[in-house]
């Protein structure tokens, strides 16, 4: 099925795909669910391909893999673990077992004693030792970190809770810059580690924790913990009613919807978080039964895999006409990159095709005067994927919203039909003439023809949140099967930590730099003569 993709992409590489743009297009070449629409039609697919790609699906076997991964089957098989966050979410559905176990009961009682607790915290009744609780410090890294900062700024126009702050660097200047502006006798600090051991994570909490009892008597009292080592948490001084753990089917980049997302309720509250929760069920739902060609996540793995495996497009550019969704692209760069980012087949051999695309981006208008002017006129094609509101939440400044929607509509419009020699020459025949009207002309030239995707809806709700982010998700798993990779193992990651566990000693000066490359030794030296 690859070769017949290439083969098809081969005869319509060349074409100008704004001449199959039309009214008919644009119907047949989108995906409604609710009030969400993916709209594909600024794209090379044409039925042929979209036919082809679906196919694919269907040959690697991504309904059964879909279904195995709902019913709790061991599909991350290079760890032996089911793949479940999606049962965090599953609020009214049926039961949910692994290895013969329903986990939904203890799901449901995990997300009983979080709301009780951000209910607690949210109306005063848990205190700090100078008052109500009016700062939440969220101490994690990675999906501990990415994903709630995410949603927490996505949802500020519900912020009803105490202020929430995200630490993440090992850097010091991050743990002060928040802890500066924190009162530690009014400030909860929560520490999302999941065995307690996280090197970053830790340092941050024993930072926080020292900060902290230069004020109060018992740091440990304003402290909580998102983790399954108890022992840990309670050698640390935090009682066991403000631990909230999740399970090893839960990755970490997937586990917002549980007690990671603990910072996420405290500042919008439990009936907000709910309908987060039930955005990204819905979307689990929609993901389970829709028609391929009318499912959103499989349609935008689709799209994915045409514009990185078929036509060779390296990057991929997420940019939301959304500044709520500022943290969106960065969040996505873990999730996509470290779930697909592997080159190795579930069977260990070496994969034949690529593997997932770089993700990045910046949100809205912010972006044009950056680096849009690589993706118009560079020599590599960047597929972008616009996302924007139909309304924003300031009611008083729509016509503003109305500039910023026309500024995304225009993006895609210029990206897919760009601006021709002629035109060109013909908004500076006034200025220039003879050669020097033609070099002219040439700099304003836009080839065009560079593929968009553009996802829309009525206005950043919890519950729409919860649909995008269960979205991408499910357009990982998708990729992922078709790749055949395993997308919810990480082991890129641990070699780096290893050497960073061994090289302290020797930045420290407590051991020598025998045996460490020249490079490395060398770095060691100048730091160390400079001040580290």
């Amino acid at each position: 099925m690859w070769e017949e993709l290439r083969a098809h992409h081969a005869q319509v590489a060349d074409r100008r795909f704004e001449t199959l743009v039309d009214a008919d297009r644009a119907a047949a070449f989108s995906a409604q669910f609710g009030d969400m629409l993916l709209d594909y039609t600024k794209t090379n697919i044409d039925v042929t391909g979209r036919a082809l790609l679906i196919d694919l699906l269907e040959q690697t076997g991504v309904a059964a893999k879909r279904d195995a991964m709902f019913a709790g089957k061991p599909i991350n098989e290079t760890e032996g673990r089911a793949v479940l966050h999606t049962a965090l979410r599953n609020l009214d559905g049926g039961p949910v077992e692994v290895d013969g176990e329903d986990v939904m009961p203890g799901v449901l009682d995990t997300l009983a004693r979080m709301e009780n607790f951000a209910n607690d915290v949210r109306d005063g009744r848990f205190k700090g030792q100078g008052g109500k609780i009016t700062d939440v410090v969220n101490i994690g890294i990675g999906g501990s970190d990415l994903g709630p900062a995410m949603a927490v700024k996505a949802l500020a126009p519900y912020h009803d809770g105490p202020r929430c702050h995200f630490v993440s660097n090992v850097d010091p200047a991050d743990v002060a810059a928040v802890l500066r502006v924190c009162d530690p006798e009014t400030t909860l600090v929560i520490v999302a580690s999941k065995t307690f051991t996280t090197i970053e994570t830790m340092t941050n909490a024993r930072t926080a924790q020292t900060w902290m009892a230069q004020t109060v008597t018992d740091p440990g009292a304003q402290f909580a913990a998102l983790s399954t080592a108890e022992d840990k948490t309670a050698a640390f001084g935090i009682d066991p009613t403000r631990v909230f753990g999740f399970e090893d089917w839960v990755g970490g980049r997937y586990s917002m919807w549980g007690p990671i997302g603990l910072s996420l309720m405290m500042a919008v509250g439990v009936d907000a978080f709910r309908a987060f929760l039930r955005g990204a069920q819905a979307m689990d739902t929609h993901f389970k039964a829709a028609d391929w060609s009318e499912n959103l996540p499989a349609m935008l793995a689709l799209i994915g895999i045409w514009h990185n495996q078929i036509c060779g497009y390296a990057t991929r550019a997420v940019l939301p006409y959304d500044n709520l969704l500022s943290r969106l692209p960065a969040y996505l760069q873990q999730l996509e990159m470290e779930s697909n980012g592997k080159g190795v087949s579930m069977d260990g051999a070496d994969l034949p095709v690529h593997s997932g695309p770089v993700v990045w981006g910046e949100p809205g208008t912010n972006g044009q005067h950056a680096f849009y002017q690589l993706i118009h006129q560079g020599t590599r094609v960047i597929p972008c994927e616009f996302l924007v509101a139909a309304r924003g939440h300031e009611d008083d400044l729509h016509h503003q919203h109305q500039l910023l929607v026309a500024n995304c509509l225009a993006q895609s419009e210029a990206l897919m039909g760009g601006r021709d020699l002629d035109t060109a020459r013909a908004k500076i025949a006034d200025r220039f003439e003879d050669a020097e009207l033609e070099r002219q002309a040439r700099h304003r030239v836009f080839v065009g023809n560079r593929p968009s995707v553009t996802i829309a809806y009525p206005q950043l709700t919890p519950f729409v949140l919860g649909k995008i982010i269960a979205l991408y998700e499910h357009r990982v798993f998708v990729e992922g099967v078709v790749l055949g990779i395993n997308s919810y193992d990480q082991w890129g990651v641990e070699l780096g930590k290893e050497l960073a566990t061994n090289l302290q000693p020797v930045v420290e000066g407590v051991q020598p730099t025998d045996g460490k490359d020249g490079s490395t030794a060398a770095l060691v030296g100048f730091l160390q003569k400079n001040g580290v």
